[in-house]
């Protein structure tokens, strides 16, 4: 006598639970504690359902919550899928996370950061001869916050070049680094100094000590 799946609504013997549930509020409760971006194929293959749909209901949700003014948005950036306040309640957040306390990044290193953004993978004496600065304790500091990661040595000087990581892109709300805006409308004399030759610049040691009054504020 063959065995036929009863028509109850519950997961047969042995069937995984989780392919039975709610397909969007299964997506809000995994998306609630997820620490980086979630590729859609990996909530694809833990919630057990196609690609395609997951796709399509993620679409749905950050749509629904746009329509609805919610406070917080869920977007698609750094290949993956993640809840974000809305920019338009900044202040309500900063004020709770902050609480009176200056964290953010200064000009120096967000300066140094956007050199490394449009140049990587960079040297730090490429990024100093750019700024015309030293830059290494701002470039500790990118490092430290998991903003900029080392990408290998230049074969030429064996300097170690850097590049940034996926959570500069989820900071910054990108997709990828081609939704960068175009740079040389805004400085046009970074590709000057770019292309001038390095002789001059000094090979900085990570470990010195900072020298930039403007670098030694890095929070």
């Amino acid at each position: 006598m063959n065995e036929e799946t009863p028509a109850t609504g519950e997961a047969p013997a042995g069937a995984p639970a989780v392919a039975l549930l709610d397909l969007r509020p299964a997506l809000e409760a995994v998306l609630m504690i997820v620490d980086e971006p979630a590729t859609e194929e990996h909530l694809a293959e833990v919630l057990q359902r196609p690609r395609r749909e997951v796709a399509a209901a993620l679409r749905e949700l950050s749509g629904d919550y746009t329509a609805q003014g919610r406070g917080f948005d869920l977007r698609q950036v750094a290949g993956g899928w993640r809840f974000f306040t809305r920019a338009e309640y900044a202040d309500a957040v900063e004020a709770f996370v902050l609480d009176g306390q200056q964290t953010r990044l200064t000009q120096a290193a967000l300066e140094t950061l956007a050199v490394v953004a449009y140049r990587q993978p960079v040297s730090r004496s490429r990024v100093s001869a750019v700024r015309g600065v030293n830059c290494d304790g701002v470039m500790r500091t990118l490092l430290q916050r998991g903003l900029v990661e080392e990408a290998g040595t230049e074969p030429e000087t064996g300097a170690i070049l850097y590049r940034t990581t996926n959570y500069f892109l989820e900071r910054m709300g990108l997709r990828g680094l081609d939704e960068l805006p175009e740079l040389a409308p805004f400085l046009p004399e970074a590709e000057a100094i770019e292309g001038d030759t390095q002789e001059g610049v000094p090979s900085f040691d990570p470990d010195a000590p900072d020298t930039d009054a403007d670098d030694k504020t890095e929070l």
